[in-house]
């Protein structure tokens, strides 16, 4: 088998965390090129990388129409990722690629650091890091979770995560959803609401929603007049969803308390938020815990190794992302 496949694996993290995707694709007889640079590759290096596969595995490297070009031979591309932002899906239809993902595969780690984010903030742990590393010596006061109120737009597999998270502290939580899930949401006694009721009722605010024609700068000025005034926001979904220079004067003028950010309109991030002191920002991390990692690099092979053994292929990417990938082309 090696001399028919040989394929791309781009993720620089791969099989470091748990060498089974390794032996998936070794014990397949696959031949290998490795991203070697152990960092994510640029436009011009994956399309170096790529040229005489005819399969692939890839994450958040960018794999566009260009990448694809320089192998005509390619047929399948495995994402380890959750997200589609950087697969040019019509392009891939185009040329006959079928690609598969991994949705689901970090949905814990990514509730778990959005709680992260949201005790660090309303704790002040942050500034006081900030502080004490400068030799000052100040208690933070801070609000306990089970006095606010947690607003949460999009309650799907992520935002149900967060919602039990914040449940078990006692927090009331008030949410949005296109399809509210009343059978989940009774027991957590969960108070489904419109977005601006949400947003005027919250102490703290988490987006959970994907990036869509709908979600464009969900939290734009408006929105953020809505706001309490010490309210949070935390966005560990996906860059977009927030107007950035209009959350930047929100946090300088002191109507937002603080805010939480995980993703960002561009990446890796360089704008003016960086210099905003009642902010945290992450480098879009949410899925690097050891077992997410594991399981969405195992996943990502597992689908290669259907495609290449003509088996049902879990996890294709539905026509529904297609979809959305050229409505947000018609955008921009």
């Amino acid at each position: 088998m090696s001399s028919k496949y040989l394929a791309m694996v781009s993720p620089e993290q791969w099989g470091d965390v748990d060498p089974r995707s390794r032996t998936i694709l070794d014990e397949a007889g696959i031949d290998v090129i490795r991203n070697t640079h152990r960092r994510l590759l640029v436009e011009t290096e994956m399309k170096e990388l790529i040229k005489g596969c005819n399969v692939a595995i890839s994450g958040a490297e960018p794999m566009t129409a260009a990448v694809m070009d320089q192998a005509p031979d390619l047929k399948f591309v495995a994402r380890c990722a959750v997200g589609l932002d950087s697969m040019d899906l019509m392009a891939a239809r185009e040329r006959g690629i079928g690609v598969s993902y991994v949705p689901g595969a970090n949905a814990q780690a990514v509730a778990e650091l959005t709680i992260s984010h949201i005790l660090t903030l309303i704790r002040g742990v942050q500034r006081g890091d900030a502080l004490l590393r400068k030799g000052e010596w100040f208690r933070m006061m801070g609000r306990n979770l089970d006095e606010l109120t947690i607003g949460i737009i999009g309650v799907g597999k992520i935002g149900k995560r967060v919602a039990r998270h914040l449940a078990a502290f006692g927090a009331k939580i008030i949410a949005n959803d296109l399809a509210p899930d009343e059978d989940f949401g009774a027991p957590l006694r969960i108070d489904w609401v419109s977005k601006d009721r949400l947003f005027k009722d919250a102490d703290v605010v988490c987006l959970h929603v994907p990036k869509a024609p709908s979600t464009l700068n969900l939290v734009g000025r408006e929105q953020l007049a809505m706001m309490k005034d010490g309210a949070f926001l935390i966005n560990t979904a996906r860059g977009g969803l927030i107007d950035e220079a209009a959350l930047a004067d929100a946090l300088r003028s002191g109507k937002i308390a603080g805010a939480g950010l995980d993703v960002f309109g561009q990446e890796p991030y360089q704008g003016e938020l960086a210099g905003i002191e009642n902010i945290l920002m992450t480098c879009h991390m949410g899925a690097n815990t050891r077992s997410s990692r594991a399981r969405m690099e195992i996943q990502a092979a597992e689908c290669l190794i259907a495609y290449i053994r003509s088996e049902p292929i879990p996890n294709l990417v539905p026509d529904s992302e297609y979809e959305l990938q050229v409505q947000m082309k018609a955008l921009r």
